[in-house]
């Protein structure tokens, strides 16, 4: 029963992931927290590489059908993966397991949620707004951004949020990406954000493997569930009042954020 349960919650959290575009981390996290009391440190690593994989194949997608502006993504790697490495090294010399680290990791966490809401929030009023096609010939202005140290910076933020947390390479990252770079369309932000999680989660996920915080079998139930949920979701994406689900969406994380930080 307990099985079937983390096939569930997969099969849910990649439903919504279909229907908005929204990290795994952020629902993914919690949920294995609060419903199933998974550690805080083994919950992280597992989700890491849920997210990894899960994004995986909706890169590989995105990528044959040239959705993707490789300059945009390569520029915030640059900055999420060092620090990725860095946090990594941080959190073996003080040992993922202990109290402290917990403590950290939980507070950091619900911080980090609650981001995630107000990106969520901010995205479903105004995520239509910005331009609906790049004009020929403006490709690369499209792809450069406002000045060349921010994507590294952010990058930099979004790494180590996300090796401490698994959550910020979905909506936190697309709406930095909106600010970064106000002439792509929303539809290549995505495809740019989705892309640039795949290195950066299985870079953090496996640094965690290497710490003993990855549940491998968990993570099998987890995906059994998920890569369903994936397909339908994003079926459902058409018939359903994106920005409805995504207000709630960002209200139900406010509520796991705030709860994080008062453990």
């Amino acid at each position: 029963m307990h099985d079937l349960a983390f096939v569930l919650a997969g099969f849910f959290v990649g439903t919504i992931v279909g229907l908005t575009g929204v990290g795994g981390g952020s629902l993914m996290t919690p949920i294995l927290i609060f419903f199933f009391g998974v550690k805080p440190y083994m919950a992280v690593g597992t989700d890491l590489l849920f997210a990894a994989f899960t994004k995986m194949g909706g890169t590989v997608k995105l990528a044959r059908s040239g959705h993707i502006d490789w300059p945009v993504v390569l520029n915030l790697s640059a900055g999420s993966i060092p620090a990725a490495l860095a946090t990594l090294y941080v959190l073996h010399q003080l040992g993922a397991t202990s109290g402290e680290v917990q403590k950290i990791m939980t507070s950091t966490l619900g911080v980090a949620l609650l981001l995630t809401a107000a990106a969520t929030l901010f995205k479903a009023v105004r995520g239509k707004s910005g331009p609906k096609s790049i004009a020929a010939g403006h490709e690369a202005a499209a792809a450069r951004p406002r000045h060349w140290s921010l994507p590294l910076l952010f990058g930099a933020l979004i790494g180590t949020l996300v090796t401490l947390t698994s959550v910020g390479a979905g909506a936190i990252g697309v709406t930095v990406l909106m600010l970064l770079y106000p002439l792509l369309p929303l539809p290549r932000i995505v495809a740019a954000d989705i892309a640039y999680a795949v290195p950066l989660t299985l870079v953090a996920g496996m640094g965690h493997a290497s710490l003993g915080s990855v549940d491998w079998p968990l993570l099998a139930k987890l995906l059994a569930g998920s890569l369903p949920g994936i397909w339908v979701g994003s079926h459902l994406m058409f018939k359903t009042p994106e920005r409805v689900i995504r207000s709630l969406l960002s209200l139900l994380l406010a509520y796991a954020g705030l709860k994080l930080i008062a453990l």
